[in-house]
């Protein structure tokens, strides 16, 4: 299939298997398929674009709008009761409130002529959020065929291992589909792929080989590598609109895109201006840290423990975990010089990014470098919530793991020390107030 094959890109394994299963409208498919992989890996493009192409009867639910048990049986059956009825019927909203009653609706609605003989596609996206809801939710839907007696194949697509779904009592098993993630070869690809009309596919192709070359080691995800690919290509080809250079003449082109690409390593992920607001920095040639909003990091204002929670954080993932009771602890033994460092190891960490950590180490870091003790309290991890909301750390672990939740700083140093110096500025004037401080420690720093 040529049209298949030039809508998906580099998952020519994914989509053979996918149509080996599907088979015939009319054979009865696989009762429940399982396919996982990490964010950004095609699950969800690929199998919308396989059933549409295909023209397969299929009803798509995304598990995140459907928080309760009753949302998401009623988004299923309605869907498909408007998929079952003709185009000049007017189909009523149907009430579905347990399972039982799915079962019954989905039998009663398979009967219409638009979907007898042929198999329908369930597909739920972000299955992880089904654990929260009632146990006998994901065994029905993996035992949907055999309750319905209909030709029916229901699809999870999910970022979690089939391992974290398999309930102990023990249930029916899907067929499993892995999406590995992109190779650079893949990305760049894909990228290419979407060059503009006006430009020549080469012209276009080198400049997504100078943006993987820059975003590569620390981005892996399709979708904003292709939002960053859009943001920064009318600054690259702007020498060439201006005539100043050709579109073979890389090595101009990537003097003029190179501040533009390091100053866009600062919002990876973050979202903290909008795309206007980016071009609008672009044209003016100013710093991000002009703007307003969470790009300005140093005027952001943090309650007083928010702070050192950032800072503890901030030590927590450039430092190894092994060095904590050496800078932390006033008795930690006698300490023995050693030579043996690994290769790896004399790399500087900053160079290598932040490495996760739990959240226990961030806890007793923070301990630590406060003078004043300070108590396990809600107020404590109500704020280390905040400041993963505000993306200043990012959580990389959940809540069934069995170290528990773990965490990554997402700030860098000048913002670290933008904010110990404004606690120690305050710290000075609240002892200039009461005529305390010292003017030694303006010149040691503290």
């Amino acid at each position: 299939m040529p049209h298949l094959e030039n809508m998906v890109l580099c998952r020519e394994s994914q989509v053979s298997t996918l149509q080996s299963l599907f088979g015939e409208r009319h054979h009865f498919s696989f009762p429940s398929i399982f396919i996982y992989g990490h964010t950004a890996s095609g699950k969800t493009y690929v199998t919308q674009t396989l059933l549409k192409t295909s023209e397969l009867p299929h009803v798509f639910v995304n598990c995140v709008e459907c928080f309760t048990l009753r949302l998401l049986l009623e988004q299923i059956i309605n869907k498909l009761n408007h998929l079952g009825s003709s185009e000049g019927e007017c189909s009523t909203q149907m009430t579905c409130e347990t399972f039982n009653d799915f079962v019954r609706l989905f039998k009663q609605i398979t009967k219409a002529e638009n979907l007898k003989d042929q198999t329908v596609y369930i597909v739920l996206d972000k299955a992880e959020y089904l654990r929260d809801m009632e146990a006998n939710l994901l065994p029905g839907f993996l035992r949907l065929q055999e309750l319905t007696d209909r030709n029916v194949t229901v699809i999870f697509l999910s970022e979690i291992v089939w391992e974290k779904f398999r309930p102990n009592t023990g249930c029916f098993e899907p067929f499993v589909l892995y999406f590995p993630d992109y190779s650079i070869g893949n990305l760049q690809k894909i990228l290419s792929h979407d060059h503009p009309p006006e430009y020549s596919a080469d012209f276009y192709a080198a400049y997504i080989n100078i943006l993987l070359g820059v975003f590569y080691t620390v981005c892996r995800d399709l979708k904003e590598l292709r939002h960053l690919a859009v943001l920064n290509f009318p600054k690259y080809c702007e020498p060439v609109v201006k005539g100043e250079a050709s579109e073979r003449d890389t090595r101009k082109l990537w003097r003029n895109i190179e501040p533009h690409l390091k100053k866009a390593m600062q919002t990876v992920y973050l979202r903290e201006i909008s795309s206007s607001q980016w071009e609008k920095l672009q044209k003016d040639d100013t710093d991000p840290g002009q703007l307003k909003g969470l790009s300005a990091y140093t005027h952001v204002e943090l309650p007083y423990y928010s702070k050192f929670i950032l800072i503890a954080a901030y030590l927590a993932s450039y430092n190894p975990a092994r060095t904590d009771k050496r800078f932390f602890l006033k008795h930690h033994g006698k300490i023995r010089k050693t030579n043996f460092l690994k290769k790896h190891e004399k790399t500087s960490n900053h160079l290598l990014g932040p490495k996760p950590f739990p959240l226990d180490r961030l806890l007793a870091i923070l301990y630590s470098i406060v003078d004043s003790r300070v108590a396990p309290t809600a107020n404590i991890f109500s704020q280390i919530t905040s400041l993963v909301t505000l993306q200043l750390l990012t959580l990389v672990g959940h809540d069934d793991q069995l170290d528990g939740p773990k965490y990554k700083c997402a700030v860098s140093l000048d913002f670290i020390r933008a904010i110990a110096s404004m606690w120690h500025l305050r710290l000075l004037q609240k002892k200039e107030n009461r005529k305390e401080y010292k003017p030694s420690l303006l010149l040691k720093g503290g």
